[in-house]
């Protein structure tokens, strides 16, 4: 959950020639399969997708990841830069300690990414409803740790295998210090 502080007025202080905020409010977000879920039923299309969002739609984005209970609507215009780019940071944050090493030139998928689809993923690797309210980036993560586990693995090449067999005998010839 990111928590960002909003304030609603603004004034200019001659004493330390910056701009000041009062009336601050707390706002709470959550990037998580709920927020896109309702963002999607309001702007019916896929959130995750290549195309670039109007300024609508982030508004819209960031209003579906407010889980702080009655915040004006009006909060949201007051957003400034500082604001956007904390919300930025949060959306493209990893939130997990879980790396990849992606093969080049693996194949990318093109299949277009729904919140329904994400609820099958959820459904067909058993995972429990509630991992809908974390980030959706830690949720991706445990979708993908499922698949890669789910998979057969993959048979190595004549060449993988005479090279790793070549590593192997290597390191039998020094542990045992013999020459072959």
């Amino acid at each position: 959950m990111l928590t960002i502080t909003v304030f609603q007025t603004e004034s200019y202080d001659e004493n330390s020639k910056e701009f000041v905020g009062s009336d601050g409010i707390e706002l709470n977000l959550e990037h998580s399969l709920v927020s896109l879920s309702k963002w999607e039923s309001i702007f019916e299309k896929p959130f995750l997708g290549s195309e670039a969002k109007t300024s609508e739609e982030v508004l819209g984005y960031i209003e579906a990841m407010t889980i702080t209970p009655n915040s004006p609507a009006e909060i949201l215009q007051k957003l400034n830069s500082e604001n956007f780019e904390a919300i930025n940071a949060y959306i493209d944050a990893k939130m997990s300690a879980t790396w990849f090493s992606d093969s080049p030139g693996a194949p990318k998928t093109r299949e277009v990414i729904t919140s329904e689809l994400i609820y099958y993923w959820m459904t067909v690797f058993q995972i429990p409803f509630e991992a809908q309210h974390w980030h959706l980036n830690r949720l991706f993560t445990l979708i993908r740790i499922c698949n890669m586990k789910q998979e057969k693995p993959k048979k190595m090449s004549r060449a993988e295998t005479a090279a790793r067999n070549r590593t192997l005998n290597e390191q039998r010839k020094k542990q045992l210090k013999t020459k072959g």
